[in-house]
């Protein structure tokens, strides 16, 4: 991995140590988040603590496969990822520490944090239902309706390999176990309207070109074609309507940017006061902000732009814990039914 400027500047930080202990007053993270509005956070909690903090970002694999290759040594103290299936690999790999703080607990609810504390969610992101208003009447209300034969031939939705639709098989897992997850995934494998391809915006895209019908993606990347000029997406935006699945039922699925302390973090004390502060009203407003998702707190301020979607019932029952837990059982499944 080549580091950028900022990561370069960020070791060369990690390596002012005296007799082999990281300096007093800083914090060390690794970040696969990429948005400069983080930036902003970062400074005020320096501001507000005078406890530095210094960066690496990169791919969550490359850090995690680091944070093994250091063991012990590593100077970082934070992992930050855009996905609970991304920090279940680092709890699997062994580089994560429960973090004991009653703030923490306070704050964010059980649902979005791991059962032993190993890591938290600081951001909410939707995996919704989109269809197109023209051509559809009555799109499907659940994630189990994606299954009926009458969407054959009819859906957008991304490759097996994408970390969104691991945690949602894993949630449906979870709630009707494997038999009744593989039977749906095979469902939708017959009911797709060309193989799975591209991001969350070209299924959004298919919609809008007319390749499907209906299709699956994260609330946020919806919300950006109106935010800037997303090509073969915004112009067609309006005819784009969306569902809110499971309002009936458990509620829809929520994935999570998430927190951890690792292992071997050399300023722990400095973490925990840094992973509180990613709680706080200012991050939490921060986060949403950047990249249109729902805060991880209750009650927090959100982005204004997911006004437009409107309330929503999320998956409170299902522990976000069981999207890592089903994690290699959704990946199997997916092998099984052909879901490239």
């Amino acid at each position: 991995m080549r580091p950028s400027l900022r990561s370069t500047l960020a070791l060369t930080a990690f390596t002012a140590v005296f007799g082999g202990q990281a300096m007093a007053q800083e914090v060390n993270v690794y970040s696969s988040r990429h948005y400069d509005s983080d930036d902003a956070i970062y400074e005020k909690f320096t501001e507000e603590t005078g406890i530095a903090v210094n960066r690496i970002e990169a791919k969550a694999d490359e850090l995690i496969a680091r944070l093994e290759a250091e063991g012990d040594n590593s100077p970082a103290d934070v992992l930050l990822t855009v996905d609970v299936g991304r920090i279940a690999r680092a709890e699997e790999a062994g580089v994560l520490q429960s973090i004991n703080s009653d703030v923490i607990a306070e704050r964010i609810p059980a649902h979005l944090r791991h059962p032993e504390n190993l890591w938290f969610g600081l951001s909410q992101r939707a995996r919704i239902i989109f269809y197109a208003k023209d051509r559809v009447e009555t799109p499907p209300q659940t994630y189990e309706d994606l299954a009926k034969p009458e969407w054959k031939g009819k859906i957008c939705i991304r490759s097996s390999s994408n970390i969104y639709n691991q945690s949602l098989l894993a949630s449906l897992i979870a709630n009707h176990g494997e038999e009744a997850a593989k039977e749906w995934a095979a469902s939708i494998v017959d009911n797709m309207a060309r193989p799975p391809q591209g991001g969350d915006t070209d299924q959004l895209r298919g919609l809008v070109s007319g390749e499907c019908d209906v299709a699956v993606a994260n609330h946020y990347y919806f919300l950006r074609a109106f935010d800037k000029d997303v090509k073969g997406l915004t112009d067609g935006v309006e005819n784009v309507g969306w569902v809110w699945p499971n309002q009936d039922g458990r509620g829809v699925h929520v994935n999570l940017a998430t927190a951890a302390m690792t292992k071997a973090s050399p300023n722990a004390d400095d973490a925990v006061k840094f992973l509180e502060f990613l709680t706080g009203d200012f991050a939490q407003a921060q986060f949403a902000n950047s990249n249109n998702e729902y805060p991880a707190v209750t009650g927090a301020v959100g982005d204004e732009d997911t006004a437009r979607l409107g309330d929503y019932k999320p998956d409170t029952e299902t522990n976000t814990a069981a999207f890592s837990d089903n994690a290699q059982k959704a990946q199997a499944i997916f092998n099984e039914v052909g879901w490239d």
